[in-house]
């Protein structure tokens, strides 16, 4: 047993956990893989009234996320902070609400719905490409901004199948700057209840979020939801009020919009630094005769294995968090009910003992079929991200419709990750995106 733990798994001392502290704020992702890397793939966290287990073994992370996952539940901090903007909705929710509403808004991800996003996904890589046309030579293109207007089109047909180019952007901006308030709120000493400046434009934030969706719900219930296939029509043909559709508006920008736009960025800059997998791409790019179309996602294997890889390198969803409900065993380890499990994605991801060169940007390893217990950007079991499918087409088709007509270059090293609601780049992440010569684009 462990002597700070009533988890019988080594661990760091509540000394060193404080001498860490300032490294837990700059870096929590870093630190957790440095727990796992002294301590193993079982680790207890000395924390007061919660025994807390950072898992990275593969089997357990099954049996948490897959095999029992009805003995685990959401109400930790990561989901409870969350919640603070997005409501109970798919993200932060739990139980028989969860359940209901995923069921209502699981045809808006039907391979029907997906090809209708399939176009609009293609214009969002149009969209990237005519913003870098337009930058004086020389200048780079600040990729993660980009990406995040790119995606605009794409989120307001999936939430209300409508151009929201008057509501989208401010929703998506309120939204960020809320969470980016969480963080730092879910960082800070101050007890949760008193009115600090930051609190206070947190409400602001959440405000201005509850007024953009109203009005979003308000323009969708004007038109037909007649055999909807947007989330709101969707919603509002299964009766739900407006405070559970406005949940779910929040949870999409978060788990959607904001995810996607952290991928694409992360894939784009490992590309510049990678020139044979870019030309690979390029290569296989060369197969289309125009911008490609719904029919030509499986054509690009190997675009898709880049996807892949940087997923697995830079996790939107870099941590997930459980609660066990009942007491259960762990990868041989026994776990009281009420523990707190966290499975560090990118930790996991990078663990030599399960990936070879962990630290390289490898697509290949994603050209085969075999199941990888230890690979989980979207979650895994009935809580896997019910935008998967949605977020790797879109993805595909924003990367294949720039990469078909443009390069990439670095500027600069790699950046700092900020490891906040999802992985950024610190400080933004500018790229050089110029337009291929002209004999090598069809």
């Amino acid at each position: 047993m462990n002597r700070y733990s009533p988890l019988d798994a080594a661990g760091p001392t509540p000394w060193e956990m404080v001498r860490s502290v300032p490294r837990i704020l700059r870096a929590p992702h870093l630190f957790l893989t440095d727990v796992g890397a002294r301590h193993g793939p079982l680790a207890a966290i000395p924390l007061p009234r919660t025994p807390v287990l950072v898992l990275a073994d593969p089997a357990g992370v099954r049996r948490v996320l897959v095999d029992n996952a009805r003995a685990y539940g959401k109400a930790t901090v990561q989901y409870s902070a969350l919640a603070t903007v997005t409501g109970p909705g798919l993200l932060a929710g739990d139980g028989t609400r969860w359940r209901t509403h995923r069921r209502v808004v699981q045809p808006a991800f039907h391979h029907g719905g997906l090809r209708d996003v399939a176009g609009h996904a293609v214009h969002a890589g149009r969209q990237l490409a005519a913003e870098a046309d337009a930058l004086p030579a020389g200048t780079p293109l600040e990729v993660l901004a980009a990406t995040s207007r790119a995606g605009l089109e794409v989120v307001g047909h999936t939430l209300a199948a409508a151009d929201l180019s008057r509501d989208a952007p401010a929703l998506v901006e309120a939204v960020g700057r809320a969470l980016e308030l969480v963080v730092r709120r879910a960082a800070s000493p101050v007890p949760a209840t008193w009115p600090t400046p930051a609190r206070r434009r947190l409400a602001r934030e959440v405000a201005a979020v509850d007024a953009i969706c109203a009005r979003i719900v308000t323009d969708r219930a004007a038109r037909s939801v007649e055999d909807p296939r947007d989330l709101v029509g969707l919603m509002l043909a299964a009766g739900m009020d407006d405070r559970q559709i406005r949940d779910e508006l929040v949870t999409f920008v978060v788990a959607g919009h904001e995810t996607v736009a952290s991928s694409l960025t992360w894939t784009l800059d490992l590309l510049s630094r990678n020139p044979s997998a870019l030309a690979a791409v390029h290569d296989e790019l060369a197969g289309l005769d125009a911008d490609p179309t719904w029919d030509d996602v499986p054509r690009l294997p190997y675009l898709r294995a880049c996807v892949d890889e940087a997923l697995r390198l830079y996790p939107p969803a870099w941590v997930i968090t459980r609660r066990a409900l009942a007491d259960d065993v762990v990868a041989g380890t026994a776990v009281p009910a009420g523990t707190l499990v966290i499975v560090c994605t990118w930790a996991l991801h990078r663990d030599g003992s399960l990936w070879e060169a962990p630290g390289e940007f490898r697509p290949e390893r994603f050209l085969g079929a075999e199941r990888r217990d230890h690979y989980v950007p979207f979650g895994a079991g009935p809580r896997l991200c019910i935008g998967r499918d949605l977020a790797l087409v879109e993805e595909v088709l924003v990367l294949a419709t720039l990469l078909r007509t443009h390069t990439v270059r670095p500027v600069g090293p790699p950046p700092r990750v900020d490891a906040l609601v999802t992985l950024r780049p610190r400080g933004g992440l500018p790229l050089h995106v110029t337009r291929r010569c002209a004999d090598r684009v069809v």
